[in-house]
């Protein structure tokens, strides 16, 4: 499935109903007076996020949501039909804004989380509302009220635990792979990941937490270069991030480091709350190095950090079992 996280629609809850003008007449009551129903109410249009959602595909070839109109008032005070509401669903992340003003009017963040967005018109009254002791006959309805027409902006931030960065190429897909069930492209050259992917890392029966394998930052990302600020956005809701750094093309521990350094000014630039976040670097590609060289470039960056960093060997079942005890901290 396609993923995307930015589109524009035009919402419209439904108009009311016009209330009737209507006189009983019937054989058997010479005084029937007025018998004109109120029309029913125009459906209103709710949002509601769902878990089971993760891109805004779904509104890619529909731009138009428009709820059921209320119908008019009928005689004998029959009431208009209310029109149907519409519950339109979105992932959890989504952020509605208006399209006009760029005011953000809801930020769905929580499963079956609903947020009432237009509401439907009124419908009108019938003339049986207006009987009174001096007007006994009244030709008087009112019409029903026009819903309301909004330009609103999805966009969705995926809520995830913890944020895989890194520079392209950096083992991050392979890693979530074998941490989760998610099935993520797979190859030896940069930008294999176009878009995020999220996979459940699960404990045991009750403790489970979501990671977010997120495309390759070069640098000047924050700029735009690249696949640029597309993705950034997604890692700011993260409580935590894996920085995967790439040591098997590196001259030297220092040219290792700088990886580091550039990812991490990528995210300063973009929004320097990002650093607060709990971090853990892991060195990735090792398969080919001696363990003396995999002990200076940890030590390097361990003395650096003033942090434990864990060198990961082919992701093998004794590093699985140590990054999960590191991941149940982070988050």
């Amino acid at each position: 499935m396609r993923f995307i996280d930015e589109v524009k629609i035009t919402i419209q809850s439904g108009n009311g109903g016009h209330g009737c003008i209507s006189f009983r007449r019937e054989k058997c009551v010479p005084e029937g007076g007025p018998d004109g129903g109120d029309g029913g109410d125009g459906g209103s249009i709710f949002f509601e996020a769902d878990r089971g959602l993760n891109t805004l595909v779904n509104f890619r070839g529909k731009k138009f949501y428009g709820a059921e109109n209320g119908t008019q008032g009928a005689g004998r005070r029959m009431h208009g039909k209310y029109g149907e509401d519409l519950i339109v669903k979105v992932p959890i992340g989504t952020i509605i804004r208006l399209i006009e003003t760029g005011e953000v009017i809801a930020d769905l963040t929580e499963h079956e989380q609903k947020i009432l967005l237009a509401e439907g018109g009124r419908g009108g009254l019938g003339n049986y509302n207006f009987k009174t002791s001096v007007n006994q006959a009244p030709t008087k309805a009112t019409s029903g009220k026009e819903g309301v027409s909004l330009e609103i902006e999805l966009e969705l931030k995926l809520i995830a635990d913890i944020a895989l960065i890194g520079m392209p190429n950096a083992g991050k897909s392979t890693l979530i792979s074998v941490l989760s069930a998610a099935k993520p492209k797979i190859a030896d050259y940069p930008f294999t990941t176009l878009e995020p992917n999220l996979g459940v890392v699960k404990f045991d029966e009750q403790k489970s937490i979501v990671i977010a394998d997120i495309p390759g930052l070069i640098e000047d990302a924050a700029d735009g270069k690249g696949l640029g600020i597309k993705f950034l956005k997604h890692i700011e809701r993260t409580k935590a991030f894996i920085h995967l750094v790439d040591v098997s093309w590196c001259l030297d521990e220092f040219e290792a480091f700088e990886q580091y350094v550039v990812i991490r000014q990528e995210l300063e630039k973009y929004n320097k709350d990002l650093l607060d976040k709990k971090e853990l670097v892991c060195l990735t590609k090792i398969d080919a190095m001696t363990e003396e060289e995999i002990s200076k470039y940890t030590a390097f960056f361990e003395q650096h950090l003033d942090r434990k960093v864990l060198p990961i060997s082919g992701v093998s079942q004794r590093n699985l079992d140590e990054l999960k005890g590191l991941l149940v901290r982070l988050a």
